[in-house]
């Protein structure tokens, strides 16, 4: 017997996430470890746990997630993204709670390029005039 599983992927700032949500007993995954080992942050664990929380799904289903790129804080909002957009497979009603709770619109924000013959993005070296 084949169990069920709902697929979602999450984007922030370089992270990119793919997240499976499997019918259980809560237990979270990342990268084939625990949540705790995982993200040392108690902010970022309750990031992931928020679009369950919205939903009142904490407890019904294992979540395993596979991240990659950026740092902890832009992986832990890829992860919301992805389980958000996998609740929305599992029931499409519960779009109007996730969208007024802010869950489905991707954070377009991403670091600006450094540009040629500046230090940075928008620092540039020190203008003399003499």
């Amino acid at each position: 017997m084949a169990t069920v599983e709902y697929y979602g992927t999450g984007k922030r700032k370089s992270s990119t996430a793919r997240v499976r949500l499997l019918p259980g007993a809560g237990q979270v995954n990342i990268n084939k470890r625990d949540v705790s080992d995982y993200f040392k942050n108690e902010t970022q664990r309750t990031v992931i746990r928020y679009p369950l929380a919205v939903t009142d799904s904490i407890g019904k289903f294992d979540i395993r997630a596979i991240v990659s790129g950026g740092g902890t804080s832009g992986q832990a909002g890829a992860i919301r993204l992805g389980i958000a957009n996998a609740l929305l497979e599992f029931n499409a009603e519960l779009r109007p709670r996730l969208k007024k709770a802010g869950l489905l619109s991707r954070d377009s924000r991403i670091k600006e390029r450094k540009k040629y013959g500046q230090k940075g993005a928008r620092k540039r070296f020190q203008f003399s005039k003499r």
